[in-house]
């Protein structure tokens, strides 16, 4: 379906060709009449099948009807990521309509910056529920200037991630500073019993769209790389040297510290990555996520932060490092590729304890992943020495403990002589 058939402003049209928008998307096409006609609206769809113009679309063109400068759109999103990617495709998508996006969430970002963004003239603001809350419990004084009344559409982005990450409360909390008369709109990948509840709860007599089964898409090929557990940083180097399709990928790790290593690691060899894990401050993770989106970086190793709100068309592979906790995470990773109709792949690291977690994925997905084993690597070969990744596991073990003893007194005279020895290597220095 061509987006002149929805009857859009035409300044919305203009921004729609600047984007290179043609056809709609099955959820757009089915989304977009609804939301227009006023009703709310529950669609189920994966990552990148084009919710956020499904939603960002009508959510324009309703507010293009009257008054500009005053907050009227609510959009809540899991992650500091996605709600800078839907800010950005609004004000492109509504680059000629005068109406302004601005996005809200925590991290090191000064609260009254914020407040006058809520009142600095904004139409629409993507926000995340932690930092929104905060703002509108802030005192009475904040919460007139952290004010919600005139909001007209509220959407709930991947309302199964914002669930997962812990914002059920938070959630609930902030409809209460909400008008009762509104439009809703939720989105989400899985339709859990918390989520059926929420959108029973916030939705009224709402069309339900469901696009898909949450499956990674036919463009993304899925290959298994059985390897013991001390092998896989030198396994994950020889799929590298083999594979001279790889050209853009996010790795993916299980935690932040194994991301930081590997990352590392892999800059050591030569390649051009970085980590791309919670404990970066957000100007950290934006240049990050940046020089990767413009191609000065190679590799982005990332924890699950990264698995959704990412939308990037020239990542040509997914690798897992580590596989995810279930199986629908691991659609989302892999749902990182083969996006826009493009080719993608998807490579896993698997151990014998992810044996496991390999049959749920299949059967999720109604099929059998193929696996690989490479001839020339040897599996029963000892680690390198510097085991970049189980190192760091150790290293955290040895931290907590050295905090825990942190308050006993020394069993030895050895403490205050290197102390003595270090003020004296200062002086020296």
């Amino acid at each position: 379906m061509n987006f002149t058939k929805f009857n859009l402003n035409a300044q919305i049209l203009s921004g729609i060709q600047t984007e290179g928008y043609q056809t709609a998307t099955p959820i757009q096409a089915k989304a977009i009449p609804a939301i227009l006609q006023g009703q709310d609206v529950v669609g189920l769809a994966q990552t990148g099948t084009g919710k956020t113009a499904a939603f960002a679309l009508p959510l324009l063109q309703r507010l293009m009807g009257r008054p500009k400068g005053q907050l009227r759109g609510l959009i809540l999103a899991p992650t500091r990521e996605l709600a800078d990617q839907i800010c950005v495709s609004i004000n492109k998508l509504g680059a000629k309509t005068g109406l302004r996006c601005a996005t809200i969430y925590g991290g090191r970002v000064n609260y009254i910056e914020q407040y006058r963004t809520l009142r600095g003239g904004i139409d629409i603001v993507v926000a995340c529920p932690g930092r929104l809350l905060d703002l509108l419990q802030g005192g009475k004084s904040k919460r007139e200037q952290a004010n919600l009344d005139h909001i007209e559409i509220l959407v709930l982005d991947e309302a199964d991630h914002m669930f997962d990450l812990g914002f059920r409360e938070p959630i609930y909390d902030i409809l209460k500073y909400l008008p009762k008369q509104r439009q809703n709109l939720l989105f989400s990948a899985t339709m859990s019993s918390d989520i059926r509840l929420l959108a029973d709860k916030v939705l009224n007599n709402p069309v339900s769209i469901k696009i898909g089964e949450s499956a990674p898409a036919n463009t993304v090929t899925q290959t298994l790389y059985p390897v013991p557990e001390a092998l896989k940083t030198d396994l994950l180097e020889t799929i590298l040297l083999n594979n001279s399709t790889v050209e853009s990928a996010i790795i993916f790790t299980r935690t932040k510290q194994r991301a930081k290593r590997l990352a590392e690691h892999l800059t050591h060899l030569g390649y051009k990555a970085t980590s791309f894990q919670g404990n970066l401050s957000q100007s950290k993770r934006k240049i990050a996520l940046g020089k990767f989106r413009h191609g000065e970086l190679k590799f982005l190793v990332a924890t699950d932060i990264a698995a959704r709100g990412i939308d990037i068309d020239h990542i040509s592979h997914v690798i897992n490092f580590d596989m995810p906790n279930t199986a629908i995470d691991y659609t989302h990773r892999i749902g990182r590729t083969g996006r826009a109709s493009k080719l993608g792949a998807a490579f896993s690291l698997i151990t014998n304890g992810d044996r496991r977690q390999i049959r749920s994925i299949e059967h999720l997905l109604k099929k059998r992943l193929e696996e690989c084993i490479i001839p020339e690597f040897d599996y029963k070969a000892k680690a390198k020495a510097p085991a970049e990744l189980t190192k760091a596991d150790r290293s955290r073990q040895f931290s907590y403990a050295h905090q825990n003893s942190a308050h006993r007194k020394p069993k030895s005279r050895s403490h205050p002589k290197s102390f003595a020895s270090n003020r004296r290597k200062k002086a020296i220095d």
